[in-house]
């Protein structure tokens, strides 16, 4: 049956609000969890569902993507009509880019004339969970739906960050809010919301109906919140609410990592003594490409000469790493990172390529790829004083830039 699903991952977003993690690669470009880029999570969902025809929409500074995709995820058999292909925007059907989520796919309306599936899957590539997108579509078989809209149970006060769905008591989609200050609440929940995973699950012929229809307003903004989910109960047609928190008995983790903060602390609940988010789970593996490095060591422990021990202590420490007399704590390591003799590093995201020479102290900080700290540098520990060079976000979290030169 996943045979009749067509599966598309939004990958083109600017991720302004991340920058500058974002100055060089795609939102869902950008590293998480040591060896992770965020796409990995929506595509491991895909492959653990059983879904095996993927298309990858890519847009603004994709060639990172485009690599991590060639090298990682190259390996379904084409001779099975097995793929994951990226799509980038050509100007198909006029002389505009991208529009918005919705012109994304009328742009590439051929494929689903080529492919004629039954179902169309949209999935956004810039979230992390774990969710098997099988149960989802047959809620929308079930329910015969002609759209169903993946939605997760949020605080009512996080309301201005997100899309809000409005449902009735049946979970049928009533309406569609974006970032309201005065939300509509789940029924019988007064505190809780609705908020779009930015998942759909359209039938075939509907989607194509209403992306011809949207594709002739002046007005819209061709998303499918905004416009094409009230296009579609203007006319009656049937959209329920799938409800991700009955995906599972247990607790529930799904992050919009769409700001520094928020990408911060998605990072830090990994390294939690038990995280709600479990990377090691078997059943449901994470996949991504990993270049070989030797395996991670700690050099001086057990040794402590003046402060210089190699200790590393509630963290993720990837491939390649070495950490030579320093010390490490609450942190996550990238792989080939170093640690040199007399340094310190806490709370902090070194990303690959990282190299904290002696006597150097991070503290709260993202270090993004293939950044040199000199000797004696301190960083997170005077935020006036960073700001000076780096950026720093509302929490106080200092960001260095990919290839910062530090003097």
């Amino acid at each position: 049956m996943m045979r009749k699903v067509l599966t598309f991952i939004m990958a083109g977003g600017k991720g302004e609000r991340l920058l500058p993690l974002t100055k060089d690669r795609t939102k869902p470009a950008v590293p998480f969890g040591g060896i992770y880029r965020i796409i990995d999570f929506t595509l491991s969902n895909c492959i653990n569902s059983g879904l095996r025809r993927i298309y990858i929409l890519t847009q603004y500074k994709s060639s990172s993507l485009q690599r991590h995709i060639r090298l990682g995820w190259n390996f379904l058999p084409s001779e099975l009509a097995q793929f994951i292909e990226l799509l980038p925007a050509q100007q198909r059907v006029g002389d505009s880019w991208y529009l918005g989520t919705a012109d994304a796919i009328y742009q590439n309306l051929y494929t689903l004339e080529m492919d004629k599936p039954d179902e169309v899957l949209i999935l956004a590539g810039d979230h992390v969970y774990k969710m098997n997108y099988y149960n989802m579509i047959d809620f929308h078989r079930d329910n015969d739906a002609d759209l169903t809209v993946g939605v997760v149970e949020v605080d009512k006060e996080k309301s201005t960050h997100f899309g809000v769905v409005e449902v009735n008591s049946s979970n049928k989609v009533s309406g569609f809010q974006e970032k309201p200050k005065s939300p509509k609440t789940i029924p019988g929940k007064p505190d809780k919301i609705y908020a779009s995973m930015g998942i759909y699950v359209f039938k075939h012929p509907v989607i194509e109906e209403e992306l011809h229809e949207d594709a002739k307003k002046t007005g819209s903004s061709h998303d499918f919140g905004k416009d094409i989910i009230p296009q579609m109960l203007k006319k009656g047609l049937k959209v329920v609410a799938y409800d991700f928190t009955s995906e599972n008995k247990g607790p529930q983790y799904w992050r919009d990592i769409g700001t520094i903060d928020a990408y911060y602390e998605a990072n830090m609940d990994l390294i939690q003594a038990s995280p709600v988010f479990n990377m090691y789970d078997k059943e449901w593996p994470i996949r991504t490409f990993q270049e070989q490095f030797a395996p991670a060591k700690t050099v001086h422990s057990g040794e402590e000469i003046a402060g210089r021990i190699g200790l590393v202590l509630d963290s993720i420490v990837s491939g390649g790493c070495v950490v030579s007399g320093g010390k490490v704590q609450r942190s996550i390591l990238s792989p080939n990172v170093r640690v040199n003799s007399f340094s310190e590093v806490y709370d902090s995201i070194l990303m690959e390529g990282v190299n904290v020479s002696r006597y150097a102290k991070v503290k709260r900080a993202i270090i993004d790829k293939d950044v040199n700290i000199p000797q004696g540098v301190v960083i997170g520990y005077d935020l006036a004083e960073d700001k000076k060079k780096f950026f720093v976000s509302e929490s106080g979290i200092v960001v260095v830039a990919k290839g910062t030169e530090i003097k």
